[in-house]
């Protein structure tokens, strides 16, 4: 899954289109690289987006199958470091 989406997907943004804009920005790495909206995200892997006041870690624990998932089970997806 695209890494644009997979943020959408699992509730880290509100919306896809602001996950290409943090995307293009340069704000948005996968394990420690700066990511393209087009890079595939795999089970494993580490998202940090840095925002003004800080940076958040994320680790990829499954890859969801359908367009949306349920706020509850974001947890089941994406684990906060």
């Amino acid at each position: 899954m695209r890494i644009d989406k997979f943020l959408a997907v699992v509730n880290i943004v509100k919306r896809r289109a602001i996950a290409q804009d943090m995307v293009k920005e340069g704000v948005v790495y996968l394990n420690g690289v700066k990511a393209k909206g087009s890079k595939t995200v795999k089970v494993g892997d580490r998202i940090t987006i840095k925002y003004l006041k800080g940076e958040r870690n994320y680790q990829v624990l499954q890859i969801p199958t359908t367009k949306s998932i349920p706020k509850a089970e974001r947890d089941r997806y994406v684990k906060e470091l």
